[in-house]
């Protein structure tokens, strides 16, 4: 029995890197991808703080437009949960332009929080599996309507 329980986590955590994989291979094709700080700097690690200061995540609910390169995507995936992110809408950039600036090479606006909230299953949980942190793709589009005044 135990042999079998462990064949199925195995499957499962198999599974699981197949799917991130995916989302990552996907996030390669597009040109630029907006970043989004969820979570605050309570019990955070300081290499993983250094990686957020680097890509200007200072505050919540800030978000950053970054160009899709490997390192830009490396350093995604290590703050993968303090962050969610996807591919942006060239229409969302008129939107995201009348926002406040902080600083304008990397291109980082204040948001508000998300009228309706975050996802059901609230901030500590990947976006596949029903929270709001991790990759989301298109569907970054949606929350960044949903934290523009």
């Amino acid at each position: 029995m135990e042999q079998k329980q462990k064949k199925n986590e195995n499957a499962e955590k198999k599974q699981e890197a197949v799917k991130k994989e995916a989302a990552v291979k996907k996030a390669e094709k597009s040109e630029s991808i907006a970043v989004i700080r969820i979570r605050g700097d309570i019990k955070v690690k300081s290499a993983i703080k250094d990686t957020l200061k680097m890509l200007n995540l200072h505050k919540k609910n800030s978000c950053v437009i970054v160009p899709n390169n490997a390192s830009i995507l490396g350093m995604i995936r290590k703050c993968k949960d303090y962050v969610t992110w996807g591919e942006v809408d060239e229409s969302l950039f008129k939107g995201l332009k009348e926002r406040k600036v902080k600083n304008e090479k990397m291109r980082v606006y204040c948001l508000h929080p998300p009228r309706g909230g975050f996802e059901r299953k609230g901030i500590k949980k990947a976006f596949t599996k029903g929270g709001a942190l991790g990759y989301r793709g298109k569907k970054i589009n949606d929350l960044i309507k949903k934290m523009l005044p």
